[in-house]
């Protein structure tokens, strides 16, 4: 289905030549006339596209007329941006020339001479593309079109679309709990270790979600040693499945690409382990292929369990199941619920009053397919009026019968119908882009969203840049339930995938438009029919296979991802594809094994998107590579061998964003100043002198590159100077987010003084910034523009500090990580209230402070001369007749860490806020004192290693007041502590003491009953050589893993139920 790229290659064909050149045209016959035919013939189709791309599901003549449009489209596109680059090296050439002083008529006479040829090249291509476009211009009369005038509107009725969360699951409780009972169930046969339980059902039925629920159950985890999910899909690929098992379990499989290697490593690590291995979308019948990978599951424990998801019976028969579970459509009422939830999200009881009734005749149309319902309640969504969703209900497009069954589930298929055809051109052409990439493939967004700008999807606008664009596509697409399982690396990238049936979808839509190669279809003719047409390919090659040679027909390749866990870029594979595939705009060969990038690199003047990322063996990248003057991404993360980026990359005038970070790039070359359209620039190496000093940028070439977002690592800060540091004006990048500013990496004992604190100075950033990072700072105070930082929310500091400012009064602070200062004692200051103790207060008036008010973490790491953290005399909330100022600390605390900090001996009484969730207390030897934690009511995990505490009593479960209080006859108290606690890890510990009455005991004489830790999960003791016993209210904790190592004298009864445990 060609409509959508063909609209937006319509789009670029725009004024096809300055007046520049027009001179140049007048010597080729006939070019003046047949631009003019462009022009119109484009506006022509245009008019009528809309039309020709409903048209084609049902009509195939139509589909092969839109086929060849859409090629010489792409053939005009290539042409005019050919033209384009050609116009702006000559206007790069100029600006060279005049910035090298040469005399105006060498000047002059070379670059003329080149560009009249130029131009007649470019003039005779335009005139002979033309002509195939007037041609198919004429055959269009013969289908009766509808013409439709252009509308900009569209894309506004969907600012209202929102991300919804899809965890809720309606209508599979049944289910669910019959596939948890044969999970959790003895194995059905004496002689089988594994049993296999199927879920078949059709594709958006929701079988995928049911397994999904089925892992994560808590009981599931606590039952199983090892947990594997593998999304199998299509092909039926045996290492590619054993590879992602192995690395579930915790394994590297980078060298491993063998079959007969991977499997007896499986076997070796699952070997009398209960398994739980779910394959998910299995479509493979072939009983021999999965005869290869079963013996090496064969000695797992009695009780392990293979989930698999099929759409197909004869599959789960194949696989042996024993436990087959067809998967029924949803009730109707299940259906409206799903619709309802994702159609009506943000909006008014009114606005849910006066369409329901039409929302659910809409949501009964998705036959039971909870998949269905997402989608259309995504497209409802956007409509506001209830004759918007008459339409939708009305709509002819549910009445299609045309719809090949072995590619796209009917029943799903139309409701996708529906939602793409209600998309302007561009965001469908965006979605449909996504069929290049393999089932079940982790999409990056910001990946994506470089890959879309590469070929020409989204339009930059004065207000708007491109990026911006395609993160709005993106919330679309989601919104509309197109992408699903979305959520955040630790890098903060946002990982997305693509549901099967909605990939079949695109794929469908595609046809021969985009293609997934793998091992199994890399031969000359499974690809022959295709291949001359593809636009977009992703390869995933595995082992030794070299790269196919097939690809070098696919001249009109635009994209081009190789996913490869060998080597394939033996001999002259890779200057033979760039040699060969000239049009490409993509071009990811992140992972490899390349050890350099050709010179024929600069042959790709479309190439817009380059992806290098973790080739881990580049040593070099050519100076031809600075010829690509429509450069928009280039990324060398991760490149470890790689020493420095080509001299001449300020030649690079459009590139956008430059990704080095965790690369060996030593410095940056000069001429980094040029790229004034950088948004992306992760990372920025002083030089500081030695032998690259004459080719390295210093500070101050960053003035003039204010378009810079995200996230700014400064590396190396003391070579740079204190004039280079100020003309860098941090301050005027308003985009930054996040700023890192790092001094001496690799020595820790450095010692910059005055020098680092001049310095920083003047490095003051927007007063914005979200993210500070300052590292092996060499100055003792901080400098003075820090408190004016008042939206930070993350402050990580590491150096020789030895005074802090009133950190507590950044209103917005959520994160501080305090490593390596030298400070002796955190006091008032440090929260910022002193000043509000020494102030006048009028008589009778109460002062409320609150220091921290945002603190949810708190990092005190390595600080090995802190000896004093003061706490306040009034807690929080309290005060009385002579009170006058109220502290309220750190309020919102939930995690707080304390390692190694051997002179502290107390913890201040704040800290123990109601909202902890998590404390870890490490290696404070001269901490011989616990505060009550027991009272810490949402307490969840809590470590305590090598702390000076010997003996864990009453104190420590904060019971020991109530025990001594005054409690009235015949009252009974009810004490419960760490009433939430689930993790506890001690280390070091020398007694441990229990309580005289066990949890719920009661007598005549009780008049308290102690209630501890009643839902401790796990609980690992090491290194606790005089540790006799454990207390019986740990021994009657509902405790799923209990993990003792180098407890020699503790010993424990042995009636105590646990899902996992080890005693070493």
């Amino acid at each position: 289905m060609a409509g959508a790229f063909v609209s937006l290659l319509l789009e670029q064909i725009t004024t096809v030549l300055p007046p520049q050149v027009q001179e140049e045209l007048n010597l080729v016959g006939g070019v003046n006339t047949q631009v003019g035919k462009l022009e119109s013939n484009r506006d022509a189709i245009q008019s009528i596209l809309k039309d020709a791309e409903r048209k084609q599901v049902k009509d195939k003549a139509v589909r092969v007329w839109l086929a060849k449009l859409k090629d010489v489209c792409y053939e005009i596109n290539d042409v005019l941006d050919e033209r384009s680059t050609a116009i702006l090296k000559r206007e790069m050439d100029e600006e060279n020339a005049r910035s090298c002083k040469k005399m105006r008529y060498s000047f002059m006479r070379s670059p003329i001479i080149g560009l009249n040829k130029g131009n007649r090249d470019i003039a005779l291509k335009i005139k002979a593309v033309s002509e195939k476009l007037d041609e198919i211009a004429k055959e269009k009369d013969m289908y009766g079109f509808k013409v439709y005038k252009a509308t900009d509107h569209e894309l506004q009725r969907l600012t209202s679309t929102s991300l919804v969360d899809d965890s809720s699951v309606w209508g599979r409780d049944d289910e669910k709990k019959s596939v948890l009972s044969m999970l959790l169930a003895e194995s059905s046969q004496e002689a089988r270790n594994v049993d296999v339980i199927s879920l078949v059902g059709l594709g958006g039925i929701g079988k995928t979600t049911l397994a999904q629920l089925a892992f994560n159950d808590a009981k599931v985890t606590a039952h199983f040693e090892k947990k594997i999910w593998v999304c199998v899909s299509e092909p039926f690929d045996e290492v590619r499945i054993a590879k992602a098992i192995l690395e579930q379990l915790e394994e590297s499989t980078l060298n491993l690409v063998e079959l007969q290697s991977l499997l007896p490593r499986v076997s070796q690590y699952i070997k009398g382990k209960r398994v739980l291995l779910v394959l998910d979308d299995v479509w493979n019948e072939n009983q021999r292929q999965w005869e290869q990978l079963k013996p090496s599951l064969a000695g797992c424990a009695r009780g392990s369990r293979i989930l698999l998801t099929t759409r197909k019976s004869v599959v789960a028969n194949m696989m042996g199941t024993n436990h087959p579970i067809c998967i029924q459509t949803l009730s109707n009422d299940a259906c409206r619920s799903i619709f309802n939830h994702v159609a009506f999200l943000q909006r008014s009881e009114d606005e849910r009053e006066r369409l329901i009734d039409i929302g659910n005749k809409i949501a009964d149309k998705c036959k039971g397919l909870p998949l269905a319902a997402k989608v259309l309640g995504g497209l409802m969504q956007s409509k506001r009026t209830r004759e918007e969703w008459e339409d939708v209900l009305s709509s002819e497009l549910w009445g299609l019968d045309e719809v090949d069954k072995d590619k796209v589930e009917k029943e799903i298929f139309l409701s996708l119908l529906l939602s793409y055809y209600d998309l302007p051109s561009v965001v469908r052409q965006c979605f449909l882009y996504c069929a290049m990439f393999p089932k079940d493939y982790n999409m990056r967004k910001n990946e994506l969203v470089k890959m879309w700008m590469a070929q020409g999807y989204l339009k930059e606008t004065p207000s708007r840049d491109m990026e911006v664009v395609g993160e709005y596509y993106f919330q679309v697409l989601a919104a509309r339930s197109f992408f699903q399982d979305i959520k955040k690396n630790y890098r903060e990238d946002i990982i997305f995938k693509m549901h099967d049936i909605v990939h079949d979808f695109a794929q469908y839509m595609t046809e021969n438009e985009c293609h997934t190669m793998d091992g199994n279809n890399l031969g000359e003719a499974s690809v022959e029919t295709s291949i001359a047409r593809v636009r977009h390919v992703s390869m995933m090659l595995l082992g030794e296979t070299a790269f196919p040679s097939s690809i070098h027909r696919a001249k009109g390749l635009r994209s081009l991802l190789i996913d490869n866990s060998g080597d394939p870029w033996r001999g002259a594979a890779l200057p033979d594809v760039m040699k060969q595939l000239t049009c490409i705009r993509s071009l990811n060969l992140s992972q490899s094994l390349i050890k350099e990038i050709p010179k024929e690199v600069g042959k790709l003047i479309h190439l817009r998107h380059l992806n290098l990322k973790g080739c881990g063996e580049l040593v070099s990248l050519p100076e031809t590579m600075c010829d690509l003057c429509n450069l928009q991404s280039l990324d060398v993360c991760w490149c470890r061998s790689l020493k420095e980026l080509p001299g001449a990359i300020g030649k690079l005038v459009n590139l956008r964003h430059l990704c080095i970070g965790g690369s060996g790039v030593a410095f940056m070359p000069k001429g980094i100043e040029r790229l004034t359209c950088l948004r992306t620039l992760d990372c920025f190496i002083v030089c500081g002198g030695g032998e690259n000093e004459s080719k390295a940028a210093n500070l101050r070439e960053l003035k003039n590159l204010d378009h810079i977002g995200g996230r700014l690592e400064v590396r190396n800060l003391q070579g740079g100077g204190i004039e280079d540091a100020a003309e860098a004006q941090l301050k005027n990048k308003k985009r930054l987010l996040c700023l890192d500013l790092n001094f001496c990496e690799g020595d820790e004992n450095r010692l910059g003084g005055i020098e680092d604190s001049n310095l920083i100075e003047v490095l003051q950033p927007p007063s914005d910034l979200e993210r500070l990072t300052i590292g092996r700072y060499g100055g003792i105070v901080l400098p003075n523009w820090m408190m004016a930082l008042t939206r930070l929310q993350e402050l990580r500091l590491n150096g020789n500090l030895e005074v802090l400012p009133p950190l507590g009064r950044l209103p917005n602070l959520e994160w501080l990580s305090l490593r390596g200062v030298r400070v002796r004692r955190l006091d008032g200051g440090f929260l910022g209230i002193e000043e509000v103790e020494n102030a006048n207060i009028k008589e009778g008036e109460i002062a409320r402070v609150t220091a921290f008010p945002k603190l949810k973490t708190l990092e005190i790491w390595n600080l090995r001369e802190l000896e004093e953290w003061d706490g306040i005399e009034r807690r929080v909330g309290e005060e009385d007749a002579t009170t006058t100022s109220i502290f309220i600390i750190m309020p919102q605390l939930q995690h707080l860490s304390i390692d190694n900090c051997p002179l502290l001996r107390a913890l201040p009484d704040y800290v123990l806020a109601a909202s902890l969730q998590e404390l870890r207390l490490s290696c404070c030897e001269n901490v011989e004192v616990l505060p009550p934690l027991g009272r810490l009511p949402n307490l969840e995990s809590l470590s305590l290693v090598r702390v000076g505490v010997r003996r864990l009593d009453g104190g420590f479960l904060g019971i020991e007041e109530v025990e001594n209080a005054n409690i009235n006859e015949g009252e009974i108290a009810r004490v419960t502590a760490f009433p939430k606690l689930k993790g506890l890890v001690i280390v070091g510990v020398e007694e441990w003491d229990g309580i005289e009455r066990r949890v719920g005991e009661e007598d005549a004489t009780t008049t308290s009953i102690f209630i501890i830790m009643p839902q401790l999960q796990y609980l690992s003791i090491w290194h606790c050589p005089l540790l006799r016993a454990l207390p019986d209210y740990v021994l009657a904790a509902p405790l799923q893993l209990l993990d003792i190592t180098q407890c020699p004298n503790l010993s424990f009864t042995a009636s105590v139920r646990l899902g996992k445990s080890s005693h070493t």
